[in-house]
């Protein structure tokens, strides 16, 4: 039983991954969000140089991209969910595997498999295009704080992903899914920092950015690395509960 168990997931995971992968959409986005990454780098990076330097103003100005970075990877995780209602897919999808639950928790499992090695890629590059072009301008930085920001940036990410995938299935469509979450994301976010700051660190968003961001001490209830990565997660399984029970009871 353990030895068909075993097999069945891997087949079900390996499925969901080919799924993935072959979507054009998905590659595309990526590439598109790699690209953008890159263009947006290269821009903070020239506008750094022209102002103050340190150490610190390495990883601040490697990620400076990653309000906008996090973009691409909603993007993707609602289109790693949202795809399958285009055509009727996901009718098909259920005759094979009919275990809803477990199908849906192996989709955000193959969808953390591709993200975080992509979520790695774009966050290092940035650091290193940053490290290249103002290593002769500022100070040394120790190797250990590079490794956990890229990290902790690699994290932030790939929960966001799993996150907007969460809330693809909750929409199945992919428009308002966007709509809403971009919307939150770039609009009420930056809102509520302004007008509910008692609340503000609370959010994903905002919560999750302590993973990578270097602690302020001069910020009022900062959040540890720790405390950020854990609301986030949090949000995250609670937005993957929903949708997977949701997901059990109503019609494809």
């Amino acid at each position: 039983m353990m030895v068909s168990s075993s097999r069945k997931i891997t087949s079900i995971l390996g499925s969901e991954l080919d799924k993935l992968v072959t979507l054009p959409l998905i590659l595309r986005t990526l590439m598109a969000t790699f690209i953008v990454n890159v263009v947006l780098t290269a821009a903070f990076t020239s506008a750094n140089l022209q102002g103050t330097t340190g150490a610190q103003s390495i990883l601040d100005t490697g990620l400076a991209s990653m309000g906008y970075l996090q973009a691409g990877f909603i993007i993707l995780g609602i289109l790693a969910t949202c795809s399958e209602y285009t055509g009727g897919q996901i009718r098909t999808t259920l005759i094979v595997i009919p275990w809803r639950g477990f199908q849906l928790s192996t989709k955000h499992l193959a969808l953390a498999v591709i993200t975080v090695p992509m979520a790695f890629i774009m966050a290092a590059s940035g650091v290193l295009y940053a490290f290249i072009m103002m290593k002769d301008t500022a100070a040394g930085i120790e190797t250990g704080t590079v490794i956990r920001t890229v990290i902790g940036a690699t994290g932030y990410l790939t929960l966001t992903t799993l996150l907007s995938a969460a809330v693809g299935a909750l929409f199945k469509r992919t428009t308002p899914a966007l709509v809403v979450l971009l919307g939150y994301y770039f609009i009420v976010s930056p809102l509520m920092r302004n007008y509910l700051p008692r609340i503000k660190n609370y959010s994903p968003d905002t919560a999750g950015s302590y993973m990578y961001m270097p602690l302020s001490t001069d910020e009022i209830n900062a959040l540890t690395v720790m405390q950020g990565t854990g609301i986030l997660l949090l949000w995250t399984l609670l937005f993957i509960t929903v949708a997977i029970i949701l997901y059990r009871r109503r019609d494809a």
